[in-house]
């Protein structure tokens, strides 16, 4: 499998706790009530998943590859994709601070969690479609297969030395668990 493939198999994970996150988001703004829980797990999976183990393996690897190649990592398409990482990192501590003040009961918190939840999946989305069907398609044109092989390679050694063996299955749970909080 090709570094990029293994990508776009872990942007299906993350789209399944965003289809999950917009659905609590949309309920909590239109009154209904959804557990502070509920975000707090979906902000530990934006954290650990999508940003820790996801980002590091294209901000660590993909994104130097590509910059070996011609494609700087502070302008165009790779200088966009590390600023809306940021993006996506405010959103998410702005969305775990709001979950945290919702827990402790700070009802005024609700808007904020709603703001911030819909704001990332926004986001999320449109960045997952740009490197799907943009970036990953350049980076494959540009760096040689033997360096994407290695790249692979330097995948698996990320999750094998800067993660636990079970890390992988335990963000599939822990999303399986939100879809399944959220149509309980």
């Amino acid at each position: 499998m090709i570094a990029t493939d293994i990508l776009m198999a872990e942007h299906r994970i993350i789209e399944s706790v965003l289809d999950v996150l917009e659905e609590g988001a949309q309920a909590l703004d239109s009154g209904t009530d959804v557990p502070a829980e509920f975000f707090l797990g979906a902000a530990e999976f934006i954290r650990g998943y999508a940003d820790d183990y996801h980002h590091r393996k294209e901000e660590g690897i993909l994104f130097k590859a590509m910059a070996r190649h011609g494609f700087p990592e502070d302008q165009g398409p790779v200088g966009m994709m590390l600023m809306e990482h940021e993006e996506a990192r405010a959103f998410t501590r702005e969305l775990h601070d709001g979950a945290v003040r919702l827990k402790a009961g700070d009802a005024q918190a609700k808007a904020a969690i709603a703001r911030n939840a819909l704001a990332y999946v926004g986001l999320l989305r449109h960045h997952i479609e740009k490197e799907d069907h943009i970036l990953y398609m350049m980076a494959e044109h540009a760096i040689p297969p033997n360096e994407q092989d290695e790249m692979a390679a330097d995948f698996e050694r990320v999750e094998r030395d800067e993660f636990d063996a079970t890390a992988q299955e335990r963000f599939k749970a822990l999303a399986a668990d939100l879809r399944r909080r959220m149509r309980a």
